[in-house]
């Protein structure tokens, strides 16, 4: 691809790491039309990033087949703009370029300009993404700026430009069109060729059906080796939670009872749920930290990390009793109820990182405004000691809330009788500190609905309830999973990606079905209601029939009834979400033992093969789902039936134990799963641990059956 760069020496071009956040939100209302004075096409559209652009200048117009009509019929360049509405970068330069009058003249002149939310079409921005990574000389982020074709296909990408940097690579592009439009045809078809190659899923052994116990050992020793022995995570800044990795360390630890292993989850959550990632006031976590102790966030919010974040913390909570990480999920939980939650049931997408245009306004403090607030002295002190504020701040001459220093010494310094007592102080502290900011000027919120988003949190409200045991938890997750079968899904499984003023759109992703599959697979293992079961079959069903490729075995990202890109793509790297084929095969998996349809988990094993050659050489750094299931493949998979009038009581009882090898069913009566059939005796509840459909000898005592689980 080295030949694809000399079109870069030219500009002398800032590219930023994925540093993103918010701004002010000074776009329009959704339902605003382009007859308005003043507005461009993206008028009408329902992404609140979208319509934060409607107002500028520059002529934007939404992905689709009319910018692109418009672009063939006057020749004209496609500019690419895809960001997100809870990224910082991308409205500094919507203020710094796309307001200006004089861009846009250029802009309008010369290009056709298309506006891509990356979290309505994902499908997109991978594309580009991949274009940027392969053609750019720098690091590639948000805002993500793309040069193409006519039809689509990329010249060149890159990210943040300041004004005169961004005039001078469109004038570049505009003077390279008409002096030499061959090269330009040369480098989009290497460029795209390339991409084709990229997002092509290459099997690299089908040999064996599971990983051994040797090579998830092996590879997991050496990930330990990566992780920060000071503050835990990855070695190094910025750093971003991984809570996929935790998960699989946590399952792996309760395999082999490696002490090591469970020391670096511990570690890392402690450092995370102290630092300033965490918000100590209100709950919730930031996306992640600039610096290596987790000290200064990058103050956004995002539903699909706190939705994964609190399931991590749920079970590590249920491995390991320790009080703080059952703290964290309430306070968590209690963030999302606050400030990311529709009336309706749903979930919003974000919060942004600025206010008022500056980075985490909201959350920032002096001393002085904590000592007003307080006015008490000695507390202002101890709370200051507590959460590392200082007279002149900690990070910009402000201060960031986080934990440093042990507790028994603060409290015998501070007069307090032990650390208990001192941390109800600094709680009730905090409360007063959180009505004082809750009175400040908030960040934006996008209020979006992802199916995909929602239903990672769907999840973490279940695994939430079978760790704490709050009906309150499992009362808003069956809410939430109406909602979207609601409002997201057609009878016959079809599902749309997001939501927003009472409307869904676009056509949904592999991820939104994979992922809402699995949190009805646990709705149904809190609730014994079956029809969740059935929801998930049908998603799982209509995943089958329109996403999955014969040819590789695997799912492909988009449906077959979608327009086709410049490329396809078959995920298969877990990232902070972990990809939808992992998520997919998990799912089949749990799915089919539950429902006794062997053809999914045999699809499931199928795709671990497919995959397992990746996971041995690379371990789960990029797999961290795929070894997840690798040791659910590996390892026995109980089934535990639990039929009769207290079956909803003994499985809360035996649920709150991590047991990441058992999925539950039952009820008081034996419904219509093969596993429950001649399972209920009457007047007693009854509790069934088998494998393979394979009974131990029925107790009715929860102890006695995780006796026989362990």
């Amino acid at each position: 691809m080295n030949r694809l760069l000399p079109i870069l020496t030219s500009f002398a071009l800032i590219t930023l790491l994925c540093t993103c956040g918010p701004a002010q939100n000074k776009g329009i209302r959704s339902g605003e039309t382009a007859t308005e004075g003043g507005l461009n096409h993206l008028a009408g559209q329902k992404s609140p990033y979208l319509l934060q652009h409607a107002r500028n200048p520059v002529d934007w117009y939404p992905w689709g087949d009319e910018a692109l009509a418009k672009a063939t019929a006057e020749s004209k360049l496609l500019i690419i703009s895809v960001g997100y509405a809870a990224c910082h970068w991308c409205h500094v330069m919507e203020h710094e370029s796309f307001e200006d009058s004089t861009v846009a003249a250029v802009m309008n002149e010369h290009f056709v300009s298309i506006k891509v939310d990356r979290e309505e079409r994902p499908d997109v921005d991978d594309v580009y993404m991949t274009a940027c990574q392969l053609s750019s000389q720098s690091s590639c982020g948000w805002p993500l700026n793309v040069i193409a074709l006519p039809d689509g296909r990329p010249i060149w990408a890159g990210t943040y430009f300041p004004r005169e940097q961004w005039i001078n690579v469109l004038n570049q592009f505009s003077k390279l069109k008409t002096d030499d439009p061959a090269k330009m045809e040369e480098y989009a078809t290497s460029l795209t060729d390339e991409i084709v190659k990229r997002n092509a899923f290459s099997p690299n052994n089908t040999a064996g059906l599971t990983l051994s116990r040797e090579e998830v050992n092996a590879f997991t020793d050496k990930f330990l080796t990566t992780i920060d022995q000071k503050d835990g995570g990855a070695a190094g800044a910025p750093k971003f939670p991984m809570p996929v990795l935790y998960e699989f360390l946590l399952a792996q630890h309760f395999y082999t009872k490696d002490e090591p292993t469970l020391a670096a989850i511990t570690l890392t959550l402690d450092k995370m749920a102290d630092g300033g990632i965490y918000d100590h006031l209100a709950g919730g976590f930031a996306r992640y930290s600039t610096d290596a102790a987790w000290k200064v966030p990058h103050f956004e919010k995002m539903l699909y990390d706190n939705g994964q974040l609190v399931s991590l913390y749920a079970h590590a909570y249920q491995a390991t009793g320790k009080e703080r990480y059952a703290e964290v999920v309430r306070q968590t939980i209690a963030f999302t109820e606050s400030s990311l939650s529709d009336k309706n049931g749903a979930f919003y997408a974000s919060l942004d990182a600025d206010t008022e245009g500056e980075e985490g306004l909201t959350y920032i403090w002096t001393q002085e405004e904590i000592g007003k607030v307080l006015a008490d002295e000695a507390l202002t002190d101890a709370f200051s000691d507590y959460y590392s504020v200082t007279k002149s701040g900690n990070w910009e001459g402000h201060n960031i809330l986080y934990r440093r220093k042990n507790a028994v010494t603060l409290a015998e310094k501070h007069g307090y009788k032990n650390k208990t007592a001192l941390k109800e102080a600094m709680d009730a502290a905090a409360i007063k500190l959180l009505a004082v900011r809750d009175l400040r000027p908030q960040p934006g919120l996008d209020d979006k609905a992802l199916t995909a988003w929602n239903s990672l949190m769907i999840t973490g409200y279940t695994d939430a309830f079978r760790a704490l045991g709050d009906e309150a938890y499992r009362k808003r997750a069956i809410k939430t999973g109406n909602f979207l079968r609601k409002q997201m899904m057609a009878p016959n499984g079809q599902l749309n990606r997001n939501f927003k003023d009472g409307n869904s759109a676009i056509n949904a992703f592999l991820d939104d079905y994979a992922l809402l599959a699995q949190a009805c697979i646990d709705l149904y293992q809190i609730t014994f209601d079956e029809a969740w079961l059935a929801t998930a079959t049908k998603l799982t069903d209509y995943a089958n029939a329109h996403f999955f490729d014969e040819a590789t075995g695997l799912y492909n990202y988009t449906s077959d009834l979608d327009p086709a890109l410049i490329s396809g793509n078959v995920p298969v790297n877990d990232q902070v979400i972990p990809s939808g084929n992992s998520i997919m095969a998990r799912a089949l998996h749990q799915l089919g033992i539950l429902t006794a349809n062997d053809e999914m988990p045999n699809r499931s094993r199928k795709m671990m093969a497919l995959m397992q050659s990746a996971v041995q050489r690379n371990g789960p750094r990029f797999f961290g789902n795929w070894a997840r299931l690798g040791l659910e493949l590996m390892e026995p998979t109980f089934e535990v039936a639990i039929l009769g009038a207290d079956a909803g009581t003994m499985r809360g009882q035996m649920s709150k134990a991590y047991h990441p090898n058992a999925l539950y069913l039952g009820g008081n009566k034996e419904g219509d799963l093969e596993l429950l059939t001649n399972k209920l005796v009457p007047g007693e509840t009854t509790i069934y641990v088998c494998l393979e459909k394979v009974c131990q000898l029925p107790v009715n005592d929860t102890e006695l059956a995780l006796k026989q689980l362990r």
